[in-house]
């Protein structure tokens, strides 16, 4: 059975993981067949970027996502029912995560000048 996960990669203390779909009975860093996006979990906000048209290419083939790549995915609006060409090819972040750094970066301003 194929599994969507994450891959850990970088260093001790500094997490940064690929998403991989791999066979399920391989280890957590061990070999993989395609990989399909990352995620870092120490930027400010977390930084996804997933090549949709695959992971829905991946997903319609039987593949299953872990947990957190499920909310990942269901995060960026992508299942196995989402038509791949109307998927952005590279989502590098949520519409809502652009709009809250705008927030907080107004109010940072706002703060700075009174």
């Amino acid at each position: 059975m194929l599994r969507i996960r994450l891959r850990r990669v970088g260093k001790k203390g500094r997490p940064y993981y690929r998403i991989v779909v791999t066979e399920r009975r391989n280890p957590r860093d061990g070999a993989y067949i395609d990989g399909i996006g990352h995620y870092d979990p120490m930027a400010d906000p977390p930084v996804v970027t997933i090549d949709a048209p695959r992971a829905v290419e991946w997903l319609r083939k039987g593949a299953q996502p872990s947990d957190p790549v499920r909310r990942i995915l269901e995060y960026h609006g992508i299942s196995a029912q989402t038509e791949p060409d109307s998927a952005d090819p590279e989502l590098e972040s949520a519409p809502d995560l652009d709009e809250a750094v705008a927030v907080a970066m107004e109010g940072a301003a706002q703060r700075a000048d009174g």
